[in-house]
C-alpha cells in the first residue's frame, strides 16, 4: 500500500511517499480503508521526535513506527477477533495508527460511526482536535451555561472546536488569535475576538470563569491573572473517548469541522509546514482516496 513514511526524526523533509505492507488487524482492532486523514500538532511532535522525552516512548534513535498520522475517516476493510461493533463496509471515523496511508488499524474503542451529515474529509478533521477540545471543556473545565470562557489559540484545530463547543454549551466566548484570523474566529461563533498583538488577554483587566490555553506560550502565573476567584485554567492536550458525544453535536448541527484545505497524500509534508507556520485556519486534511 502507499503510505507516508519516515526512517529518521527531523523536519517535514524526512517524510516520503513509499510502498509498505498493509497492516493486519489483531484482536479488538479494525482495519480501515482510509479515505481521509488530518494533520495536528501531535503529528509534528512524533515526526520531529520533539521534545526529546517523547523518544523514550516512540524510539530513542529512530521512530519505531514508520507511518505517521492519527486522525482518520474511511470504510472498514476487515475486523480482528473480538470486534463486535463494526463490520466490513461500515463508514467510520476516529483515531488510528499510521493514517497517512491507504490502510490503517485502530482499536475498536477508538472508532465511531461516521456522522451521517459529514463527508470523509470533514469527518477526518474531528477526532483528535475535537476530542481534545471536548475533554478540556466538559471533563476538565466542567463548563456551565452562562460562564465566560477565554480560548487562547482559537483559530487552530483544537481552538476552532473549542469555540464552537463552548458556545453550544451556553458560554460567552472570547477567542484570541492574530488579526488576520479574527473574522474566521468570529465565524465560529466567538462573542469577542482579541488580537494578541494588540491586547494581552492575561493582563488582569478582564476575568474569565474558564481559560483554555491551547497556544501554550504564556507562563501559568500570568494566565492565572485572567481567572475569576473561582475560575479554572485548562492546559489543553490529549484526546479522550468522546467521539459519540461529538457525533451527536455534529449531526445536530451544533458544531461543524473547520477545514482550511485538503492536501493529496503526497503533500503531507506541505500540510505540516503550513500548520507549523500558522497558515492553517482550523484543520488541514489529507485526501487519501
Amino acid at each position: 500500500m502507499k503510505a507516508i513514511v519516515q526512517d529518521v526524526y527531523g523536519p517535514p523533509e524526512v517524510l516520503r511517499l513509499d510502498e509498505t505492507p498493509r497492516p493486519d488487524p489483531g484482536r479488538g482492532r479494525v482495519l480501515v480503508r482510509v479515505h481521509a486523514a488530518a494533520v495536528d500538532q501531535g503529528v509534528w511532535h512524533l515526526m520531529a521526535g520533539m521534545p526529546y522525552a517523547v523518544r523514550a516512548a516512540i524510539g530513542l534513535r529512530a521512530p519505531r513506527t514508520r507511518v505517521r498520522g492519527m486522525d482518520l475517516a474511511g470504510r472498514v476493510e476487515a475486523v480482528g477477533p473480538g470486534v463486535t461493533r463494526f463490520r466490513p463496509g461500515d463508514e467510520v471515523y476516529g483515531s488510528g495508527e499510521g493514517s497517512f496511508a491507504e490502510y490503517a488499524c485502530a482499536k475498536e474503542s477508538a472508532l465511531a460511526p461516521k456522522p451521517r451529515n459529514l463527508g470523509f474529509e470533514q469527518a477526518a478533521a474531528v477526532p483528535v482536535s475535537g476530542c481534545s477540545a471536548l475533554k478540556a471543556l466538559r471533563e476538565t473545565g466542567r463548563i456551565r451555561p452562562g460562564q465566560s470562557v477565554l480560548v487562547l489559540g482559537a483559530s487552530g484545530g483544537v481552538g476552532s472546536f473549542a469555540v464552537q463547543l463552548a458556545k453550544a454549551f451556553g458560554a460567552h466566548v472570547t477567542g484570541v488569535c492574530s488579526a488576520a484570523k479574527a473574522d474566521f474566529v468570529r465565524s465560529l461563533g466567538a462573542d469577542e475576538v482579541l488580537d494578541y498583538a494588540v491586547e494581552d488577554p492575561a493582563d488582569g483587566s478582564r476575568r474569565y470563569d474558564l481559560v483554555l490555553d491551547i497556544a501554550g506560550n504564556r507562563p501559568l502565573t500570568r494566565l492565572r491573572g485572567a481567572l475569576t476567584a473561582r475560575g479554572t485554567l485548562v492546559i489543553v492536550g490529549g484526546e479522550g473517548g468522546d467521539l459519540e458525544a461529538l457525533t451527536e453535536l455534529l449531526e445536530a448541527g451544533s458544531i461543524s469541522p473547520a477545514v482550511h484545505r485538503s492536501y493529496p497524500l503526497a503533500e503531507v509534508a506541505d500540510a505540516i509546514r503550513d500548520m507549523r507556520a500558522g497558515r492553517v485556519r482550523g484543520k488541514a486534511v489529507i485526501r487519501v482516496l
